[in-house]
């Protein structure tokens, strides 16, 4: 049931791209990066990620307009999360104790960062440095300890959340990427209750820092343009949840996109 479920969702993404270039959307975006989104949005929900740090690294590559990443990118997460976040919601693996001061501070403040006029240059600095940061933490394995675990104070929740809702907001990137391994490193909750939270985040983080980008920029027009690499992570998504984590491992996953960004990093810094 499941093989017959991913052919057919491999069929539709297939007859898609061919009515996307006979339309003469590859006058934008080609075949080929969207078949680039489409894989990464696979690999990544097969193993609960969003994949938002290599969308904006593929993003930068293809010189896609700096004003438009935030929101290619944004839009792509949540596409992504949306199928994790119903699946927590609806077997009741979130802790609300414990996720809503995150997501109380998170929201305001990524769409608060996503209103914020930044210029190009200023952009690629903020974005090439959490890239940077992003990829080393990638690259670094965290000790993870289940034997015991606290719910953090109210303030250092709030406070670590509107951080990371802000820098979502401005640059595109969801947030969970940072806030997994503090969690994890400071014991702030069960494995499950981690990936809900982070997923959850990412998804509220990604409407609120989209409508504030779409707000500022007003480029719905634009955004609409690349609709063919959301249409290629909603089906990559798809694919990959149902395929789940036995395909390939986190860790592989984890290695391949922290030597992406790093690289993007470092072509923003020196070549850019």
């Amino acid at each position: 049931m499941r093989g017959k479920y991913v052919l057919y969702e491999t069929i539709i993404f297939i007859n898609c791209t061919r009515c996307i270039s006979s339309t003469g959307f590859c006058s934008i975006l080609n075949f080929y990066f969207i078949l680039i989104f489409f894989v990464i949005a696979l690999l990544y929900s097969s193993v609960g990620f969003g994949g938002g740090s290599s969308y904006i690294a593929f993003l930068l590559l293809f010189n896609v307009p700096y004003e438009m990443i935030p929101i290619i990118a944004l839009s792509c997460n949540l596409v992504v999360v949306s199928g994790g976040a119903f699946h927590y919601i609806k077997n009741k693996q979130v802790e609300a104790k414990l996720i809503l001061p995150f997501i109380v501070t998170s929201i305001p403040f990524a769409y608060l960062a996503g209103l914020i006029q930044i210029e190009k240059d200023t952009f690629k600095l903020v974005l090439g440095a959490f890239l940077l940061i992003a990829g080393i933490r990638m690259v670094v394995r965290i000790k993870r300890d289940y034997s015991e675990n606290k719910i953090p104070p109210f303030w250092v929740s709030s406070l670590l959340g509107a951080f990371l809702g802000f820098i979502s907001g401005l640059v595109g990137i969801g947030g969970g990427i940072f806030l997994s391994p503090i969690m994890y490193n400071l014991k702030w909750g069960k494995p499950k209750q981690i990936s809900a939270l982070c997923c959850l985040f990412i998804f509220f983080n990604s409407i609120a820092g989209l409508a504030g980008q779409l707000q500022k920029t007003n480029s719905f027009d634009s955004a609409s343009s690349y609709w063919g690499l959301i249409l290629a992570v909603f089906i990559g998504g798809q694919i990959g949840s149902h395929l789940g984590s036995n395909r390939l491992k986190p860790r592989y996953i984890e290695i391949l996109t922290a030597v992406l960004v790093i690289v993007v990093a470092l072509r923003i810094f020196f070549f850019s």
